[in-house]
């Protein structure tokens, strides 16, 4: 015979069972925030916008285009030009991903003060 605390009690402990809604909630929740941060993508600009690099949340080049009008720079300024578009596009998306995940860690923070008191 089962105890009413048993988990394996489907009558059983109503905590046991709020708290695994809970956590297959904060589950599902971190699914969505996974994929929408697989979503991202920075975008970075350089030399008047005629150099526009876009990147992934990990900082891989995703897309270069470079109008026609930055190959007069030369290659040693067009090459420059396209690190600093990374390099912005970088910025872009790490803010991006900040901005996806505050609300997350805001929630987990908040969690963790009032689980202290």
């Amino acid at each position: 015979m089962t105890s009413p605390a048993d988990p394996f009690n489907p009558d059983g402990d109503q905590e046991l069972g709020r708290l695994l809604e809970s956590f297959q909630q904060d589950v599902a929740a971190l699914e969505r925030l996974s994929d929408e941060i697989a979503a991202v993508r920075g975008r970075g600009e350089a030399a008047e916008g005629r150099v526009v690099a876009e990147v992934t949340p990990a900082g891989a080049l995703a897309g270069l285009t470079i109008d026609p009008r930055a190959m007069r720079l030369g290659s040693a300024d067009l090459a420059e030009a396209i690190l600093e578009a990374a390099a912005e596009a970088v910025r872009d998306a790490e803010r991006g991903s900040s901005d996806l995940m505050a609300p997350f860690i805001a929630d987990t923070v908040l969690d963790d003060e009032v689980r202290r008191r």
